[in-house]
């Protein structure tokens, strides 16, 4: 006694027997297409994953429906020219999902078919990412750069989870790449923030007779055999496009807000060198701040001087800036904003009558256990941080930190102490000012010294009254045993650029910067005082000097500073001398970024599941015997 289980699986993947208009055809003016199959289908993601070139700009229907599959075009057909639809592996039976595999779809309105193909990578010009999903296309090779902004691709593809492309149905002639984030559709660069690559190479479609190893698999460990197999090689194969965001240099106004009463932040869009003009309309905006900018300039904080200020629940402000207009011009706007505390004075004042309340019932019960007591609260103390705690590298910097801005710094009360032969000595430095927050305590360290770091009660005023409290703390400068060192020497560097623009820069396994070095004339970066472990090298070419990596801007003509990546890892070790002979061009793009750290992996292929075989197993050796199946 037993149930059926079903019988034997069918793992044949599905196949094309008709289709309408013929695939291949010529002379086709319909614009509904069906595809007939053997079995019943569905397609996944079709969407994302089917390809229509030339691109359309009203969005196709495609629609699987029992063993057919129906495309319906929206645009109008263009004279002579070849249409593909590229369904990739979005294609496999409904049952048991065996895959078609990539299955291409084409016809040509006019008198013949155009097979030519080219293919390539798109990588993230930043990090060599492969990006996916990027619309990629082609167009003529001695059109305008400015047909980008206003006419779509003639061929067009996208980008799989390996940053790979192929464009088929390309005919024979000369042609540009370009690549495209198309965020709204229109097959064309008209926003900044969608992510392009171009490149001025010249593509020449080509193709020749090719062979590769087809691998047959017993089962899915053993090799049965490994066969040439001849097809087309289509050229080229290794077109690389790096991608970019242009900066978003349109400036406008994001928000005003004072979380904290303290002060007034205002966020731009865009940083500028001239400040905004600020004009108190119910209190006196003379001297009425300290203003604190960050690096970029796009992000503001005005610091309240007067604590008057700070207790007034709404600042009214008319503010003067400089924003972007409808031509992309700076222009002077003017805006009336409302400076609204987050937590209302009163409110305030409550919580700091709870805070002397509890303080004074926790004396209280003191003087009543007879435990020492105050009976005058004290004052608050203006707390800050110092970089270094206990131990430090003999490379590191020492910074002092206040969440506000100061009123005073003493810094002849800020004292450095050195241990020799067990003797405290003055040891030589400088208390150098970086911003209105941060202070830097600068000394020649060197391997092995115990210092102390001693800083005198009052030392530090804020801008709102508090004093800072005493401070001592003892630092050791960690032995050069405790490190490794790495030498990386740089050959091979692309055309136009110097050995001393390159910036070489150690990365973690996430591809985190950890350290960075700028390469001398011959070409060699050092990294001294390495902390030990596993790093991966890449570098990029600041061609402008300002020390960061920079992107591109396509109407300047200009590419994203050339980034590159050493295919191997860097293992560290205590007391070792590390060194790398590295030839950046050595390898082309889309190869350099070690695939450890790359975060964009590529999808598994879809491969058709033996089915057949597990269950033979299942039913035992003599009904695999009597089936006659080979094992």
């Amino acid at each position: 006694m037993g149930s059926p289980d079903g019988g034997w699986y069918d793992e044949t993947p599905p196949h094309v027997v008709s289709s309408s208009p013929q695939d291949k055809g010529v002379g086709v003016r319909a614009k509904k297409l069906t595809i007939n199959f053997d079995e019943y289908i569905k397609i996944e993601d079709a969407q994302n994953k089917v390809i229509v070139s030339p691109p359309q700009i009203e969005q196709p229907e495609i629609k699987a429906t029992g063993k057919r599959i129906i495309v319906e075009l929206k645009d109008t057909l263009k004279d002579n020219t070849t249409y593909t639809v590229d369904f990739s592996d979005a294609i496999t039976d409904n049952n048991e999902g065996n895959p078609m595999g990539n299955y291409t779809f084409s016809f040509s309105t006019g008198d013949h078919i155009d097979t030519m193909e080219v293919s390539g990578y798109c990588l993230n010009a930043e990090d060599l990412e492969p990006l996916k999903g990027i619309l990629v296309g082609l167009y003529p090779y001695d059109v305008p750069d400015s047909v980008f902004h206003h006419e779509p691709m003639i061929r067009v593809s996208r980008t799989n989870a390996a940053g790979q492309f192929t464009i088929k149905g390309v005919a024979q002639g000369e042609y540009r790449a370009f690549a495209l984030q198309d965020a709204d559709g229109d097959y064309v660069f008209s926003q900044k923030s969608e992510l392009i690559g171009f490149s001025h190479d010249k593509i020449v479609p080509s193709s020749k007779p090719d062979t590769r190893p087809d691998t047959i698999w017993r089962d899915s460990l053993h090799i049965l055999d490994i066969k040439r197999v001849g097809f087309t090689h289509f050229m080229p194969d290794d077109i690389t496009l790096l991608c970019f965001k242009e900066p978003m240099t349109d400036r406008s106004l994001l928000k005003v807000e004072r979380t904290d009463p303290k002060k007034i932040n205002v966020y731009f869009t865009y940083g500028n060198d001239s400040l905004p003009k600020m004009r108190g309309l119910n209190f006196n905006s003379d001297s009425a701040y300290v203003v604190e900018a960050s690096v970029n300039k796009d992000t503001l904080t005005y610091w309240l001087a007067d604590t008057t200020l700070v207790n007034q629940d709404t600042l009214q402000i008319e503010m003067t800036y400089l924003m972007t207009d409808t031509l992309g011009k700076l222009v002077e706007q003017t805006d009336t904003i409302e400076a609204l505390a987050k937590v209302s004075y009163e409110k305030r004042m409550k919580e700091k009558q709870k805070e002397i309340e509890k303080w004074q019932k926790e004396q209280e019960k003191k003087k009543k256990n007879e435990q020492a007591y105050d009976s005058i609260m004290p004052p608050e103390k203006l707390e800050f941080k110092i970089s270094a705690a206990g131990t430090m590298d003999p490379n590191q910097r020492l910074y002092i930190e206040f969440e506000e801005p100061l009123e005073k710094c003493d810094t002849a009360a800020i004292h450095l102490y050195q241990m020799i032969d067990s003797v405290w000595y003055n040891c030589p430095h400088q208390v150098v000012q970086l911003t209105k927050r941060k202070y830097e305590v600068v000394a020649d360290w060197k391997p092995e010294m115990q210092l102390s770091l001693e800083i005198d009660s009052a030392a530090f005023q804020s801008l709102y009254g508090p004093w800072s409290d005493k401070r001592k703390m003892g630092l050791k400068v960690k032995s050069e045993d405790e490190y490794s060192s790495l030498t990386v020497s740089l050959s091979g560097l692309p055309e136009g650029i110097k050995a001393s623009d390159m910036t070489v820069i150690l990365v973690d396994s996430s591809d985190k910067l950890m350290r960075q070095a700028r390469a001398d004339n011959d070409g060699t970066a050092e990294f001294l005082y390495v902390k030990p472990g596993k790093f991966y090298i890449r570098a990029f070419a600041d061609t402008n000097g300002n020390g960061e990596w920079d992107t591109g801007c396509y109407d300047d003509d200009l590419q994203a500073e050339p980034v590159f990546y050493h295919s191997e890892e860097v293992d560290c070790k205590q007391k070792w001398d590390v060194t790398r002979q590295w030839n950046l061009t050595a390898k082309p793009r889309f190869k350099q970024k070690p695939e450890k750290i790359i975060k964009q992996k590529p999808e598994a292929a879809k491969k058709q599941r033996n089915l057949n075989l597990e269950r033979a197993k299942k039913l035992g050796k003599e009904y695999i015997k009597e089936k006659g199946v080979n094992l």
